[in-house]
């Protein structure tokens, strides 16, 4: 059972740095925990048991305008796209966590281990138990959160700590994953799937297809899902117009991960960081590769992931700049 949160806890009263608490703002609920910036709602992130995984949405760019698709949180948005019900805004998760020795009830076809990235019948849980008091620093945000990775009749096989990080910078405003995955039950191996990890489904109107107006870029400037899917790089960004507006939201993958990030990224709005995948999930950056990412029993695995959240697209939002801001940031968070 969740414990009780601290509601509405507020870091206006904080002291090191006046100037950041008059324009960051945290909230924690039961529920949910709200990301505040000049009075702006940026994100929700929700750890209700409602939900398979905590997800953040809505996700606002500066100005509040939205980013990521609505359904199947809210239904009732007349011609919004109703595919994929487990790509719900942004989350992170894997699509084959394999505890080894312990005896699955439930299997989904294709999947040998635990299947954390779908909603099919026997998919895992990642339940959120606890909530730390958010900490104001000199330059962002902070909460810490804590998870149990579970299968589907409740057994947990993995635990988390997950920081969440928000920072300011007026045109764009970043959220910082910093993961902490442990195999504290059993060994744990990450399977070869394209279905990973650290995902967004951008709004119908910024779709790289016929849907949308938008465009998919990545770090190295190449443009589009063909372009894009399966190869590693630093980033990946989706951008468009939203009505006189041009804005975007970028992921980041810190170069310190420890794992080369592959893209699972489509035009019709996936954008996923994937540190997983090998020849199994037809990466072609993978071609060949059949090693995968294993946990002794014990054994941590730390990755940290940025959500970039700004005005204009790839080179007039300044995605290379803010994301040699994510790096540096990693030291002084």
């Amino acid at each position: 059972m969740l414990p009780r949160f601290l509601l509405a806890a507020a870091l206006l009263a904080a002291t090191a740095c006046p100037a950041l608490a008059q324009r960051i703002e945290v909230k924690t609920s039961a529920d949910h925990v709200e990301f505040y910036a000049n009075k702006e709602l940026v994100t929700r992130y929700h750890i209700a048991k409602t939900y398979a995984k905590p997800i953040f949405w809505p996700v606002h760019a500066p100005g509040e305008v939205p980013l990521t698709r609505a359904w199947p949180i809210v239904k009732d948005i007349a011609g919004e796209s109703t595919d994929h019900i487990h790509q719900k805004s942004v989350w992170f998760c894997h699509g084959d966590v394999i505890p080894e020795g312990i005896e699955l009830k439930d299997k989904i076809r294709g999947v040998e281990g635990v299947d954390f990235w779908s909603e099919a019948k026997g998919h895992g849980r990642i339940v959120c138990t606890k909530v730390e008091k958010p900490v104001l620093g000199r330059l962002g945000a902070r909460v810490e959160t804590h998870n149990e990775w579970c299968t589907s009749d409740g057994t947990k096989i993995m635990n988390e700590k997950r920081i969440l990080g928000f920072y300011d910078f007026g045109k764009a405003r970043l959220l910082v994953l910093d993961i902490d995955l442990c195999a504290s039950v059993v060994p744990i191996t990450f399977g070869d799937t394209k279905e990973g990890a650290m995902g967004i489904r951008i709004l119908d109107q910024l779709r790289a297809d016929k849907v949308g107006k938008g465009k998919l870029q990545n770090a190295e400037g190449k443009v589009g899902e063909k372009e894009c899917w399966g190869h590693v790089s630093a980033w990946s960004d989706y951008s468009g117009p939203i009505g006189a507006r041009i804005v975007g939201l970028t992921v980041m993958a810190d170069p310190e991960n420890p794992h080369p990030t592959c893209w699972h990224s489509r035009g019709y709005g996936l954008n996923a960081a994937n540190p997983f995948g090998r020849n199994k999930a037809a990466f072609p950056a993978m071609k060949g590769r059949t090693d995968l990412v294993k946990l002794a029993k014990g054994d941590h695995l730390k990755l940290r992931y940025g959500i970039l959240l700004h005005e204009g697209d790839a080179e007039s939002g300044r995605v290379a700049d803010y994301f040699q801001r994510f790096v540096t940031l990693r030291s002084k968070e």
